[in-house]
C-alpha cells in the first residue's frame, strides 16, 4: 500500500471539535511556555553561574532544564499556531523531525530521571561517599548514556512509524506527532509497531520507574533509621522535588504510550499529552526552586542581594 501522506503532510485535529476551547488553550499553552523559557533558563544560569551549584544534583537538573526547553520549542510554537488559526496541517518532513525529537527527548528524559534518583540515592544512604562517588567525570557519563539512549532509540523507532500506510484521509487526532497516534492513523497492518511500541514503552518507562521505586525504596529505609528531626527534614528536602518530578513525568508518559484501545481512552490520552508537552516543562522549575533555598539564594547572589542571609 502506497504511503498517501508523505507529498501533502497531515492535519493535527487537536481539539478542533471544540472550537470554544481554542483560545482559552492558546492563553494556557502560551503562558506555559513563557514560564518554561523563563525558568529552564534561570536554572540553567544559576547552575553556570554560581559555584554553590556546582554539585552533581544541580548539573543533572541543568540538562533535565535543556531537554524542557528543546522539548517545547519542538511543538509549542506550532502548536500555538494550529490553537489560533484555522490552518492545522504540518509537513510530512516537519511531523517526521517532531517525531525523532519527541522520542529522543522522552526517552532521555527517562533516563536522566533515573540518573537522578541514583544521585539522590547515594546523598541519602552514602553521604560520607558522596563526593567520591559522585565525581564530575562520572556525571558526565551518565548524563551522556541518557542522551546516547534517546538517540538509539529515536533512529530505531522513528523509521518504521514513518513508513507505515497511513490513511488517505491524513487526520492525526493529536497536537502533535507521535507514534501512538500516528499507529492509529495507519490503514494497514501495525503489528510490528504496536510490538515495537510496547517493547520500547517497558524498557524506557517501566524499568526505568521500576528503578527509580527501587532507589527510593532504600533511601526510605535508609531515613527511618535516622532519629534526628532535621535529618529528615534535610532528606526529605533533597528528594521530594526529584520525586514530585517523577510522578508528574511518568503518570502522564504512561496514559500516553500505554493507554487502551478505546476513544475515551484516546481522548484522555491527548489531554496527558498535552500536559505532557507543555505542563510537565513549566511546573519543573517551579518544583525545583520553590522550596530550595540554595536555588534561592543564588539568585539573591545574581541580583546583588544577600543570598546567605536570605538561606538562614
Amino acid at each position: 500500500m502506497v504511503n498517501h501522506s508523505s507529498p501533502a503532510g497531515f492535519l493535527l485535529l487537536g481539539f478542533s471539535e471544540h472550537p470554544e476551547l481554542e483560545r482559552l488553550l492558546f492563553a494556557v499553552v502560551f503562558a506555559s511556555y513563557l514560564l518554561t523559557l523563563a525558568g529552564n533558563t534561570l536554572i540553567i544560569l544559576l547552575s553556570a553561574l554560581d559555584p554553590r551549584l556546582h554539585s552533581p544534583m544541580y548539573f543533572f537538573l541543568s540538562n533535565l532544564s535543556f531537554l524542557d526547553l528543546c522539548f517545547t520549542t519542538s511543538c509549542v510554537p506550532q502548536m500555538l499556531a494550529h490553537l489560533w488559526g484555522p490552518q492545522k496541517t504540518i509537513s510530512f518532513l516537519g511531523c517526521a523531525v517532531q517525531l525523532f525529537i519527541f522520542l529522543l527527548l522522552g526517552t532521555t528524559e527517562c533516563v536522566l530521571l533515573t540518573v537522578m534518583a541514583f544521585d539522590r540515592y547515594v546523598a541519602v544512604c552514602q553521604p560520607l561517599h558522596y563526593a567520591t562517588s559522585m565525581h564530575p567525570r562520572l556525571c558526565r557519563q551518565l548524563a551522556a548514556v541518557a542522551w546516547v539512549m534517546g538517540l538509539v532509540q529515536s533512529i530505531v523507532q522513528t523509521p518504521p512509524t514513518l513508513r507505515l500506510p497511513f490513511c488517505p484521509h491524513r487526520q492525526i487526532d493529536d497536537f502533535v506527532c507521535q507514534v501512538p497516534s500516528l499507529i492509529r492513523l495507519s490503514c494497514g497492518d501495525t503489528t510490528f509497531n504496536g510490538i515495537q511500541l510496547a517493547v520500547s514503552s517497558v524498557i524506557f518507562l517501566v524499568m526505568p520507574l521500576a528503578l527509580i521505586l527501587i532507589s527510593y525504596g532504600a533511601i526510605a529505609r535508609a531515613v527511618l533509621r535516622i532519629s534526628s528531626a532535621t535529618a529528615w527534614r534535610k532528606a526529605l528536602g533533597t528528594c521530594s522535588s526529584h520525586l514530585a518530578v517523577v510522578t508528574l513525568f511518568y503518570s502522564s508518559g504512561i496514559a500516553v504510550y500505554l493507554q487502551p484501545k478505546s476513544p475515551y481512552a484516546q481522548r484522555r490520552g491527548k489531554f496527558f499529552g498535552l500536559f505532557y508537552a507543555v505542563g510537565i516543562p513549566s511546573l519543573n522549575p517551579l518544583i525545583y526552586t520553590l522550596r530550595n533555598k540554595e536555588v534561592k539564594g543564588a539568585l539573591g547572589r545574581l541580583l546583588g542581594q544577600d543570598g546567605d542571609s536570605r538561606e538562614s
